[in-house]
């Protein structure tokens, strides 16, 4: 999953992100309401995170925006206003789900989660293929019963080849969906995790690597 998180509040903004990114999730961070939409603009992103009081465009003006766009990105608002009529006028401006601050940490991911479930076409929180299971709501994933051990890119890797089992992903899109923006894009940082993932997966293989073009999971 790739999440915007736009909030002026700083530290809440990157300690919300550390969490996320704990979590296999690829988060960029913003700080104001221009940056969150110079980046909406740019990326591909499941969900926006939009603190409605940002400085410059409000969250509420990035909603709309995204609404109007026709972008997929999924939009939760965060407000500290807590009342019914806020939230029902979030809705209104066309957010997908509303959270008031302040918010447990692990309410705010099963958020974001059941958000990503609503994707075209929507995905089941556990994904199966050849004996390996990756249960996105547990952050868990085993092979023929065993549970492994994978690192946070590991398994956001995993996740990106088993939602679409058989076709090649290339090494671009691994890098747009399972990293953030800062990432450098010459990087060899794909084919090694890859291969770390690979020998954790064990045998037979079932990660496939096509050259010159990308990863496959599946024969």
């Amino acid at each position: 999953m790739r999440v915007l998180v736009a909030e002026d509040e700083r530290l809440m903004a990157d300690t919300v992100a550390e969490g996320l990114r704990q979590l296999s999730m690829a988060v960029d961070v913003v700080y104001d309401g221009n940056s969150a939409l110079e980046r909406l603009s740019i990326n591909r992103y499941d969900v926006a995170v939009l603190d409605r009081d940002m400085p410059g465009r409000s969250g509420d003006e990035v909603c709309r925006w995204v609404a109007a766009s026709g972008l997929p990105t999924r939009v939760l608002l965060l407000t500290a206003a807590a009342g019914i009529r806020d939230r029902v006028e979030g809705l209104g401006l066309g957010a997908d789900d509303y959270l008031t601050k302040p918010f447990a940490f692990a309410e705010l991911v099963a958020r974001l989660q059941a958000l990503a479930r609503r994707s075209s076409p929507a995905l089941p929180a556990a994904l199966e293929h050849d004996g390996v299971i990756l249960d996105v709501t547990r952050h868990t994933v085993t092979r023929d019963g065993l549970p492994l051990s994978l690192s946070p890119k590991e398994f956001a890797v995993l996740h990106v080849l088993l939602r679409s089992p058989g076709r090649v992903i290339s090494a671009e899109e691994l890098l747009e969906q399972a990293w953030d923006e800062h990432i450098d894009p010459f990087t060899n940082t794909v084919r090694m995790t890859v291969m770390t993932l690979r020998r954790k997966l064990g045998e037979p293989p079932v990660i496939v690597t096509v050259p010159r073009v990308g990863y496959r999971f599946g024969a």
